[in-house]
């Protein structure tokens, strides 16, 4: 953990990636099993993947339960990221096989209707998950879209009953004031548990830049040094 921040890195591809995450301290490492996305990858990769210090997560869009279940299995993976909009019973099923500590529900706060409707959502599926991940834009992930619109409003005023990531767009120029916004916004002053990182920290799609990746934990940990102090980033 980057100074008391949860570090998620999404979106691997290459085992060089992989080993660079983990030196830089990540404690998220996320493969995603859906053919539709330029970072899909196979149960195989992570499974042959020694990663001292972090967890693998394997992120599902469009699989049935068991078959989320089998790549789990097959892919020796820590945590279950739920990114496709799984329904209350597909949560269920899993947290019942799984155990709800791993797994991640992500939720869009954009596409929600009011604050209420946003909380009952969170309120919903919190018996079924250990953490919650907040992404930008109506669905999907690794788009590039930082949160806007009305969500950092709904972020502000909504009590998270898990531990949540915020996901979006985030890289080493806008991750200290994101980080900063949230945390100084969120309810009693506290904001995001953990980042997660994709699109990016990229060179292209599942090909992640060294530098970027460095510049983007020197700057988690600059801003979480920041707040500590007291000081705005």
């Amino acid at each position: 953990m980057t100074n008391g921040l949860l570090v998620k890195v999404c979106g691997l591809t290459r085992e060089e990636d992989v080993g660079l995450c983990a030196e830089l301290g990540a404690d998220l490492l996320g493969f995603i099993f859906h053919p539709g996305s330029p970072r899909n990858t196979t149960p195989e990769f992570p499974a042959r993947l020694r990663t001292p210090g972090a967890r693998k997560v394997g992120v599902f869009v469009g699989q049935k339960p068991m078959e989320a279940l089998g790549i789990m299995a097959a892919g020796r993976l820590d945590l279950a990221q739920l990114h496709g909009g799984q329904t209350e019973s597909f949560c269920a099923a899993l947290a019942e096989r799984m155990g709800p500590q791993r797994i991640i529900k992500v939720f869009w706060p954009e596409k929600a209707a009011s604050l209420e409707a946003f909380q009952a959502e969170l309120d919903r599926y919190a018996p079924y998950c250990g953490h919650m991940l907040v992404d930008a834009g109506l669905g999907g992930g690794g788009h590039g879209q930082v949160i806007s619109g009305k969500a950092p409003e709904l972020l502000a005023q909504a009590r998270f009953p898990r531990p949540w990531l915020l996901a979006g767009g985030l890289n080493p120029e806008n991750l200290p004031g994101l980080i900063s916004r949230h945390r100084s916004l969120g309810p009693l002053g506290k904001g995001p548990d953990g980042v997660d990182l994709n699109s990016g920290v990229e060179s292209a799609p599942g090909h992640k830049d060294e530098k970027l990746l460095r510049a983007a934990f020197a700057a988690i940990k600059a801003a979480r040094a920041a707040q500590t102090q007291g000081v705005t980033p």
